[in-house]
């Protein structure tokens, strides 16, 4: 599972303004997001979930070998079991965070790792919302990345779960090219919903400024 800007982009720009004590990342990959998390915040509660077996080790490794791997765990499982495991035991986190599978069925491929990491097969939107549902914790925050096309759908299904939109900043490559992520957070509050925008580079490996300012504590180059 190689590092990507998605997985950069939503640990750099979820909040921690909460102070959460506990943190999930879901579909933990290689332990990015969970490693930016450490990076980030006191959190003594940092957790993973990943389903697929190489992808599971890797993020073990990684957490191993962080400074931080006193605060990191990760649960070989595929979320629905987990969250109703740990949602029968009454457990909770304070943020939820997730760079979910969403590409359909008509783009699979033969290698079933990549598909379960990338596909919305091994976990659909409902599935990762539902599940959220029932883990969060009265004053957390839910913290996703998906594409842009699927904002409207994914905040109403979140709706259904008495989760509501927050805060949105919508992603696009270029200043000339279409909206391609949405990062969403969400609450068990309703509030005025804060909008932003973000474009990541002026021309290929040229960053903006915007991008460079909220991503560089995580770059060795940059």
């Amino acid at each position: 599972m190689k590092v990507g800007t998605d997985g950069v982009l939503l640990g750099a720009w979820s909040s921690l303004s909460h102070q959460p004590e506990s943190i999930l990342d879901i579909g933990s990959g290689t332990g990015l997001i969970a490693l930016m998390m450490a990076q980030r915040s006191d959190a003594m509660t940092i957790d993973g979930v990943e389903v697929d077996e190489s992808a599971y080790e890797q993020s073990v490794e990684n957490f191993e070998q962080s400074e931080w791997g006193d605060r990191l765990f990760c649960y070989h499982s595929n979320f629905q079991d987990f969250a109703q495991e740990m949602g029968d035991d009454e457990e909770s986190y304070d943020l939820i965070i997730s760079n979910p599978p969403f590409y359909t069925e008509e783009y699979e491929t033969q290698n079933d790792a990549r598909n379960k990491a990338r596909f919305v097969s091994s976990l659909s939107f409902e599935e990762l919302i539902s599940g959220a549902s029932k883990l969060l914790s009265e004053s957390g925050i839910l913290s996703v990345i998906i594409p842009n096309k699927e904002e409207i759908s994914f905040v109403k299904s979140a709706e259904k779960y008495k989760l509501f939109l927050n805060r949105v900043c919508r992603v696009k490559g270029t200043a000339s090219s279409k909206f391609k992520r949405s990062l969403l957070e969400f609450s068990r509050k309703e509030i005025e919903i804060i909008e932003e925008e973000l474009t990541i580079e002026i021309t290929r490996h040229q960053y903006t400024q915007e991008y460079i300012d909220l991503t560089k504590d995580f770059y060795l180059k940059m």
